[in-house]
């Protein structure tokens, strides 16, 4: 008999997803300002705040994946 892999979800999936979704919306917003306007102001300040959710989004996989690898060292 073949063992299955039970895929488990992420700790923090909820908080994830909303995170991707806020930074697909900002993503949309910079490409938005560089067809209008290269050198708009806003866009660096978008990109900034899109690196600080793509950070945050890291680092909630980084601790998801901590927990589960300190659980199974407990085992």
């Amino acid at each position: 008999m073949r063992a299955q892999r039970v895929c488990k979800p992420f700790k923090h999936e909820a908080e994830i997803e909303r995170l991707r979704l806020e930074l697909a919306s900002f993503n949309n917003r910079i490409l938005e300002l560089e067809k209008l306007n290269p050198e708009s102001s806003k866009i660096e300040a978008l990109k900034a705040s899109a690196l600080v959710l793509s950070r945050q989004i890291d680092e909630l996989r980084s601790s998801s994946a901590t927990d589960d690898l300190t659980g199974l060292l407990a085992k």
